[in-house]
């Protein structure tokens, strides 16, 4: 049986050859790559899970935003 680990470098691998066109003779280094991709997935620090925001509901009085246009400036007369 396999054990989680080889799994995760079998699809890393494969995810691997599929990007670069799908190559022949290249699954060494593609396993490689594929090893330190799940050790360093390994190593990572878990990210705690995110609580989902609570949407804010659109209210329809709401105005809507105006920009207003940057005033010019004025040239001082030639004296």
């Amino acid at each position: 049986m396999m054990s989680v680990e080889e799994k995760r470098i079998r699809e890393f691998a494969y995810q691997i050859w599929e990007s670069e066109g799908k190559p022949t003779g290249q699954e060494h280094r593609h396993w490689e790559m594929a090893r330190k991709l799940a050790e360093a997935e390994a190593l990572a620090p878990k990210a705690a899970p995110r609580k989902k925001a609570a949407a804010k509901p659109k209210v329809a009085t709401e105005k809507p935003v105006t920009v207003k246009k940057p005033r010019t400036l004025k040239k001082p007369a030639a004296g």
